[in-house]
């Protein structure tokens, strides 16, 4: 089985425009949540969002081209344009039909759907925009980086809604493995802070209501009451081992796990006995050859609803074992907010960083943990903790039942 390491990262966030500033805002605790300004949020449920704040697509892309995306297209571009520029691959010097795309939208593009509805609505169904369907739909995120990369591989665009940057990322470790690449774009991009993103989500009653930022999204805590939605992207240059030492790239982490799994319980609810989430960290535990003993880090999907934390925090206890008092957990969302389809992506990012770094943050907001008995994990609470991360799993769980866990791992040549 061939290794896979990463080689580069990208991210558009709530809390800064590379990774860099999003890893800065991180260990600042920065918490990128406010009010909605996409639209007027007046009559709405939920009136806070992480929206990603001083984007500018020309400024990663020609005008044109911009033009002809939408605004998750858009982020997932810019945050591969950034990994691949990290990463010192010359698309020139490759072939170019071993070079794939897997980068992933839970939503594709609301807005192009908003604007084309009041459209019909206004003007009759004969001024739909010509561009519509290839501006609105999800797998156009990935043709976009795969069409301004010259990427001409494999190209995949894998939906499992939250769990979406997650199950990309892991199909690229697996296309790469196996021998159908050497080198994989891989990710999640969203970007659906829009009136008919934020009523739907509210409607479900998924979303927190709270207009005080610093008690929206905040997992794990006994007055968590919903999560706050986010955008932006997290896009990684995976890659074969050899491939990479042969052009002489900067290792930053390995990539060994990967495990996934359906609850096949409920479109919305994880299972309450935690199993398929608990499968999903046994499985990618398994492939990595690793025993939870050495797990030092877990980016839990963490997203501050009463059933996700409850039933996730089930599935690490089942899936730890004895060693689930030893394990550090955070969720990197009580900063950024849920970001959808891009959480995997900016998550897997935390682990690579936190491993290069040595640091593990805090869940931040998370005053007192919740007073049920099950709660009794390592929640990292108050500040963030330094100490040498060599391992670190993470979790993504999505609406429909999807589950799916990464193992990532210090390089050890």
């Amino acid at each position: 089985m061939r290794r896979v390491v990463v080689t580069g990262m990208g991210a558009i966030t709530p809390i800064g425009l590379s990774v860099d500033e999003f890893w800065n805002g991180v260990k600042e605790s920065r918490v990128g949540i406010g009010p909605i300004t996409r639209f007027d949020a007046t009559q709405y449920k939920a009136k806070i969002a992480a929206e990603v704040k001083g984007f500018v697509a020309k400024d990663y892309m020609d005008p044109k081209t911009a033009k002809r995306m939408e605004l998750f297209s858009q982020y997932a571009v810019a945050a591969a344009k950034e990994a691949i520029e990290q990463s010192g691959l010359d698309m020139e010097k490759e072939d170019p039909f071993r070079v794939g795309t897997a980068v992933g939208s839970g939503t594709g593009s609301l807005q192009s759907i908003e604007r084309n509805e009041k459209r019909i609505a206004d003007k009759g169904p004969n001024r739909i925009e010509p561009l519509l369907v290839p501006l609105m739909i999800s797998n156009m995120a990935c043709g976009n980086v795969s069409i301004y990369f010259g990427l001409k591989g494999k190209s995949i665009n894998v939906v499992t809604a939250c769990a979406t940057g997650t199950h990309n990322i892991g199909e690229a470790f697996r296309t790469i493995q196996y021998g159908d690449a050497d080198v994989m774009i891989a990710g999640g991009t969203e970007a659906c802070v829009t009136p008919i993103g934020v009523g739907g989500f509210a409607a479900l009653t998924a979303l927190n209501t709270t207009e005080d930022c610093s008690r929206a999204s905040i997992p794990f805590d006994k007055d968590r009451a919903g999560f706050v939605l986010g955008e932006g992207a997290g896009v990684v240059v995976l890659e074969e081992l050899e491939h990479a030492k042969a052009r002489g790239a900067r290792i930053l982490a390995e990539v060994t796990g990967y495990g996934a799994t359906s609850d096949a319980y409920h479109i919305t609810s994880p299972s309450e006995d935690g199993m398929g989430a608990a499968n999903a960290m046994i499985f990618a535990m398994k492939d990595a050859g690793i025993t939870p003993a050495e797990v030092d880090y877990i980016n839990a999907h963490g997203t501050s609803t009463h059933h996700n934390d409850l039933f996730e925090t089930r599935a690490i206890k089942i899936a730890m074992g004895d060693a689930q008092n030893d394990v550090l957990i955070s969720s990197t969302k009580s900063m950024v907010g849920h970001l959808l389809g891009a959480a995997g992506g900016i998550e897997f990012i935390t682990c690579v960083k936190s491993i290069e770094d040595g640091y593990v943050h805090e869940n931040v907001g998370l005053h007192e943990v919740d007073d049920e008995e099950e709660f009794s994990l390592n929640y990292v609470k108050d500040h963030g903790v330094s100490k040498d991360v060599n391992v670190c799993m993470s979790n993504s769980l999505g609406f429909g039942g999807h589950n799916a866990t990464l193992v990532v791992k210090k390089y050890v040549d």
